[in-house]
C-alpha cells in the first residue's frame, strides 16, 4: 500500500459501503504482483524522482530519534527488528538496519520477495538481515524462537490491508512478540474523516480516530504520534505512532 493520493487525483475510492467489509486479499496480491518491482512500483509512482522516499526516511529517523530515551534496550539484547509489508525492503535498506542489529521482513506478494533479496545484499554483508517472511500480516505470528524477543515492529503503509477485526488481532500478536519496553511504530496515511475503501488495492486509509480505538482494542498504548513532513500537497497526511503494550 503507497502513500495515497486525495480521491480527484488519483485511484478509485469509496466510503458509502463498510471499507472493512470490501478488503480482499487475492485483489491485492494480484494488484501488487502486477506492478513494478522498484521503488517507484511500490510507492504507487512516488519514487526516487519525487521528494517521498528521502522526506520519508529523514521524518522517520527524526521521529525515533526523539524516542531514544522511551526504546532503551535492556543490556545485553539484541535490538531485533521486523519490517511489516516491507515490499522490496526499502526501508530496511535506507533505515532500519542503521538503529538496529538484525532486521526481519514480512512481504507476502513473491516479486517483490525476490527483488528485496537483491535490495538487501549491503545489509547481508553488514550481518544484519534476518529472517525474511514471504506470508501475510493475517498469518505471521513470532515462532516460539523469537517470542518477546523483537525491540522494534515497524507497520508503514501495510495495514491498510487488513480488515480491523485481523488488524488488532495482528497487533495483539505484534504485542507478544515484542520484548520488555519493545515498541511498535505504525505509519500510515491518514483519512479525513471517515475510512475509504481504495478498490484499485484493495486497501483502506484510515482517520486518525479510527487508528486510536484499533490501539485501544488490541491493549496498545500510544506514547508519542507526529506528522511526516515534506510530503507532496496530493498526498493524504501521513502520520507517525510509537505504541507500547499496556
Amino acid at each position: 500500500m503507497p502513500a495515497k493520493t486525495h480521491p480527484q487525483l488519483n485511484h478509485e475510492l469509496i466510503q458509502d459501503e463498510d471499507p472493512n467489509a470490501m478488503i480482499n486479499y487475492n485483489d491485492a496480491i494480484d494488484y501488487w504482483s502486477s506492478v513494478p518491482a522498484s521503488v517507484d512500483g511500490v510507492l504507487g509512482g512516488f519514487g526516487e524522482h519525487t521528494p517521498v522516499p528521502k522526506a520519508d526516511i529523514i521524518g522517520s529517523a527524526t521521529f525515533l530519534r526523539k524516542l531514544q530515551t522511551r526504546m532503551e534496550c535492556p543490556a545485553g539484547s539484541e535490538k531485533l527488528t521486523i519490517d511489516m509489508g516491507a515490499g522490496i525492503g526499502r526501508i530496511t535498506r535506507d533505515f532500519l538496519w542503521k538503529v538496529s542489529d538484525r532486521c526481519d521482513l514480512l512481504e507476502p506478494v513473491k516479486p517483490f520477495v525476490e527483488q528485496m533479496k537483491k535490495e538487501l545484499v549491503g545489509v547481508a554483508q553488514k550481518g544484519k538481515l534476518g529472517d525474511i517472511y514471504d506470508i501475510g500480516m493475517q498469518e505471521w505470528e513470532a515462532s516460539s524462537e523469537k517470542r518477546g524477543k523483537y525491540w522494534l515492529v515497524w507497520c508503514q503503509w501495510c495495514v491498510g490491508q487488513l480488515p480491523d477485526e485481523e488488524l488488532v488481532k495482528f497487533w495483539i500478536r505484534c504485542k507478544e512478540a515484542l520484548m520488555e519496553n519493545g515498541t511498535i511504530i505504525v505509519k500510515e496515511n491518514i483519512a479525513p474523516v471517515d475510512d475509504i475503501f481504495d478498490a484499485t488495492d484493495s486497501s483502506v486509509t484510515r482517520s486518525d480516530a479510527k487508528f486510536r480505538h484499533l490501539f485501544q482494542l488490541a491493549g496498545l498504548k500510544l506514547i508519542a504520534s507526529d506528522v511526516q513532513r515534506g510530503l507532496p500537497r496530493e498526498l493524504y497526511p501521513v502520520r507517525m505512532y510509537c505504541l507500547k503494550a499496556m
